[in-house]
């Protein structure tokens, strides 16, 4: 029976730090290599065989991993929260970390994380991207009516960045100096600019392959659009991963974590360890769906009665996130059952 060879990798920049070990925990080796391909293959071709490999979840994990993996037996990355609590310690560097990783892979006691596969994180990477440019299109819209009001302009809110209203602005007002009238056109420029490549990354999302009968199913849910639909896909990966609705729930942070000790129970508010995005993109589309479901309609008021708005939005949302998991799940199309209540006689 062959040995089978364990390695902790710890991820820089530009290094990296492994111990490989076999079953027993015996040092085969240790040392640092630079992070580059090159240098990762040469390291490979010394390395004794078979081999299991773990690393920390990082910036640059994605590409050492998809690397890697063809060599591999198997490999895994760690939920970096996770193996700290696990691997803490007084005297901490590089050799130390890849030496702990490695044990805790040997003795199976690694915090393991899902790594969704290449081509949906190379998509993962379009939309965040997509994200960023909103961002700052909001900046310059915000610049735009700053600039405005710094020079005691008035305008229209509503109409500000429609393009007739700004040209007209711009060319009408007496209020616009020359230097001012620059800047405006620089930032609605900006702005044009951003929302054109936006759109084209939207769409080319929505038209690619591996999503298009995907999205078009998550689409057939009342008030999930392009943007919610993908950003569903993309950054769960695979649904299957969720045994339950309270883990994506979890996942996506639409719960508080809890505090419990003795008879003392403490709720805490959203919990700040979630998929940032999801969240955003599922509160955003809650606040929105009562106006395109009315049994989400019917949801909201109900908890909206107890007094609380932002509870009431969050019930949406975790009701949209079921609707996700179901369409997903099934792999058809959302269809709102009617439930009917019998009266007795």
């Amino acid at each position: 029976m062959e040995t089978m060879y364990y390695i902790g990798l710890d991820v820089h920049k530009r290094s990296i730090s492994y111990c490989v070990k076999d079953s027993s925990g015996t040092i085969h080796s240790e040392g640092s290599i630079p992070a580059t391909r090159v240098d990762l293959d040469r390291w490979i071709k010394i390395l004794p065989q078979p081999w299991t490999a773990a690393m920390e979840a990082t910036m640059f994990t994605g590409w050492i991993y998809d690397h890697l993996k063809p060599h591999a037996v198997t490999l895994k990355v760690a939920h970096p929260l996770m193996l700290r609590a696990i691997a803490a310690a007084k005297k901490k560097n590089d050799h130390i970390d890849a030496s702990k990783i490695c044990d805790c892979l040997r003795c199976d006691f690694l915090p393991e994380c899902y790594m969704a596969p290449t081509a949906i994180r190379e998509r993962r990477r379009t939309l965040r991207y997509r994200n960023l440019l909103v961002h700052q299109m909001v900046q310059m819209k915000n610049k735009i009516g700053m600039l405005l009001m710094e020079a005691g302009v008035s305008y229209n809110k509503q109409r500000l960045h429609k393009a007739g209203y700004f040209r007209e602005l711009l060319a009408s007002n007496p209020d616009i100096n020359e230097g001012l009238r620059a800047l405006l056109r620089l930032c609605r420029e900006t702005v044009v600019r951003l929302q054109k490549t936006e759109s084209a990354l939207v769409r080319s999302l929505e038209c690619d392959p591996l999503l298009l009968e995907r999205v078009e199913r998550l689409m057939t849910i009342p008030a999930v659009g392009p943007i919610t639909a993908l950003t569903w896909a993309l950054e769960v990966g695979d649904v299957q991963r969720f045994p339950s609705i309270k883990k994506a729930i979890s996942y996506c942070g639409l719960c508080g974590a809890e505090k419990s000790s003795g008879n003392t129970i403490q709720r805490t508010p959203l919990s700040k360890q979630r998929n940032k995005h999801l969240q955003t993109t599922l509160i955003e589309a809650a606040k929105m769906a009562p106006r395109y479901s009315p049994a989400l309609a019917l949801l909201y008021d109900k908890e909206r009665q107890k007094g609380n708005a932002n509870r009431a939005t969050l019930a949406v949302a975790r009701k949209l996130l079921a609707y996700l998991m179901a369409v997903d799940r099934g792999q058809r199309s959302f269809q709102e059952v009617e439930t009917s209540r019998c009266v007795a006689a």
